[in-house]
């Protein structure tokens, strides 16, 4: 169809619909884009509708609140806020914590004031933490449990609020992330670095000569060797900031075992400088003393030094370093444990096979050599060894020293007879002195003389071993009186000289009085005259007194009698003495007691017969004390 106007028709009507025409044309084009661009849009926007429709569950969730009461809103505002205020500063804090991690991380030896004083900060942010998380998961715990019970936040919710809580109370792992374990290992390297770069080998200086062996009744008090520290004093120091801080944190046992291996191992190696592989040779080669004369020298000087210089050294760092870590026991037990790792069993135990090795003349002397150095260095080994963790060393010197004093002793008496083996030997073939003129008298009166001094030390042992200290007194007393009374007028005796048995008979009259004065002396005293009034009507009182302390000074006497009963005084001089001693001390009081005040007892016809016959006795027995039965001799054990 034609859209043009017929020929002919009005041209200004036709015009006016043309326009509409093309109007509404365009309208609809416009339209149909509008569609066209709305049916886009609508595609593109699908998946994100799709991904708006899965987060609407959680998004109703979290503004569930939002539709809660007005009031229950308001209300859980400040247990909100409360609860928060902890966890804030906890959560600051442990932020805190894992800035610290650069510099624990790092070497400890560049700065260790530093690293110390970060390590501590450490220490108290961990305190916080342990302390404060538990409260701040309390009040958590409570907000969880408001919220709830009110019903503010959807079920969901609070439910991972609750299991979140959960994890975080059970949480094994350290709040630091191992960062303090990490510290204090790079400290317990640190504290071994120390020891091993400071620590270095003794050398021994070069030996003086032997002083000479300390007669009977001379002075003893040998001046103490003072050693060095063998670590410089900031170094020390050094080592005690660091067991500061692994005591703090229970680290402190373990910092020992390294102690004492880095220690134990250079004590070990200046021993081992000196050259030491003497200690190890064959039971065999010990068959000849002679041959390791040599080694027994060289023992009392390696000895000597290992005692006064390394092992003084070791006692006095060990006290330096652990007296104030813990008790005596803690820092002498370290000590004992070094000395035996570096080796002194060793030395120990060549003394021993020095012992079990063949009767010989020879064999005598460096018995002598070998007791001599131990002498000497008694003073200085129980006071290195004489705690309870160095009981093991104690009880193998004694053992030694035993040894070596029978040892000795076995030869001496045996002497003229293996002399006179050593006719069947060649004579010496450079034509020198023979061995056996070392057996000049100087030798051997040395040779009593050490074992006098040390039956000496042995009384003085085993007078503390006495349970009854009385018996103890009675023990000294009889032992100074043999070796006065035995040694006085005799060859021996004038080798010690007079002021030494002056001496012994001083310690017997000593012992004697003190025995005395703590067994019978104290009986008269309860024969008091106190409170005794025999005249008008203090005689009822005085007879009861009377009673009293008569029936006291028997029991005591009984008592004292009977434990005495067994007990001995070999020399019969002094059991005369001391007899005399006791009847003096006791008889006279008691008669005179009994004189006066006797008759109470007596001639009272309502006092008891028992007192009346006890008194008796007891004037039976005061009349036979002069024969002091109770008082045996024995034989004498040297």
């Amino acid at each position: 169809m034609d859209p043009r106007p017929p020929p002919g028709a009005d041209h200004s009507a036709g015009g006016g619909g043309m326009e509409r025409l093309l109007a509404v044309r365009r309208s609809l084009r416009s339209s149909l884009e509008k569609s066209r661009a709305v049916g886009a849009a609508l595609d593109r926007a699908g998946p994100r509708l799709d991904e708006i429709h899965q987060r609407l569950p959680s998004l109703e969730a979290a503004v569930r609140p939002i539709r809660a009461r007005g009031e229950a809103l308001a209300a859980v505002g400040g247990h909100i806020d409360r609860a928060v205020g902890p966890a804030a500063a906890v959560l600051k804090v442990f932020d805190a914590v894992h800035g610290l991690e650069p510099s624990l991380l790092s070497d400890p030896g560049r700065d260790l004031h530093s690293y110390l004083a970060v390590l501590k900060r450490l220490e108290e942010a961990l305190r916080f933490l342990a302390d404060n998380c538990v409260l701040a998961i309390q009040w958590l715990d409570d907000i969880v449990e408001y919220v709830e019970e009110n019903a503010v936040a959807d079920g969901r919710y609070v439910s991972a609020l609750r299991a979140s809580l959960r994890s975080l109370r059970e949480a094994g792992n350290p709040l630091d992330s191992g960062l303090l374990d990490a510290a204090l290992g790079k400290l317990e390297a640190e504290f071994r670095r120390l020891l091993g770069d400071n620590s270095a080998p003794l050398p021994m200086a070069p030996q003086a000569p032997p002083a000479p062996l300390v007669t009977a009744g001379a002075d003893q008090n040998s001046p103490q060797v003072i050693s060095p520290s063998p670590l410089p004093v900031p170094v020390v120091q050094k080592l005690l900031a660091i067991l500061e801080r692994l005591s703090a944190n229970g680290r402190l046992e373990h910092c020992i075992k390294i102690y004492i291996e880095v220690r134990a191992a250079n004590a070990r190696r200046s021993l081992e400088a000196l050259g030491l592989d003497y200690l190890e040779i064959t039971a065999v080669e010990f068959n000849n003393v002679q041959s390791i004369e040599g080694h027994i020298t060289k023992w009392g000087e390696h000895m000597e030094f290992a005692v006064k210089h390394l092992f003084e050294a070791e006692y006095k760092l060990c006290l330096d370093v652990f007296e104030r870590f813990g008790t005596q026991e803690l820092w002498t037990s370290s000590f004992s444990k070094i000395a035996a790792q570096a080796g002194i069993p060793a030395f120990l135990q060549f003394g021993r096979s020095v012992t079990e090795s063949k009767k010989d003349p020879i064999k005598l002397l460096k018995l002598l050599d070998i007791f001599g150095t131990l002498n000497r260095l008694r003073p200085d080994f129980n006071r290195l060894f004489g705690s309870q963790p160095c009981v093991e060393i104690q009880n193998d010197t004694r053992d030694l020293i035993k040894r070596v004093v029978v040892g000795a002793c076995e030869i001496f008496w045996e002497l003229l007879v293996q002399v006179e083996l050593q006719r069947q030997m060649a004579p010496p073939s450079d034509g020198g002195v023979p061995k056996l003129e070392k057996y000049r008298e100087g030798l051997l009166t040395e040779a009593v003389l050490d074992i006098i001094k040390a039956l000496e030390q042995n009384f003085e042992t085993w007078q503390k071993v006495y349970d009854d200290v009385t018996l103890s007194y009675l023990f000294m007393m009889n032992t100074h009186w043999h070796f006065h009374r035995q040694l006085r007028g005799t060859r021996l005796g004038e080798i010690l000289g007079d002021s030494w048995l002056r001496e012994h008979e001083q310690y017997k009259e000593y012992y004697a009085a003190v025995y005395l004065r703590e067994t019978w002396g104290k009986l008269p005293g309860l024969l008091s005259r106190e409170g005794l009034i025999v005249f008008s009507g203090g005689r009822a009182t005085a007879r009861d007194l009377v009673k009293k302390r008569l029936k006291a000074f028997n029991v005591a006497f009984d008592e004292t009698y009977r434990k005495q009963s067994n007990w001995v005084i070999p020399e019969r001089g002094l059991r005369e003495k001391i007899c005399q001693l006791v009847v003096q001390a006791i008889v006279p009081v008691y008669r005179s007691y009994m004189q006066n005040y006797g008759p109470l007892v007596e001639q009272d016809a309502s006092a008891s017969k028992s007192v009346s016959l006890k008194a008796r006795h007891s004037n039976g027995k005061i009349n036979n004390v002069p024969t002091m039965s109770q008082y045996q001799s024995a034989p004498t054990v040297a």
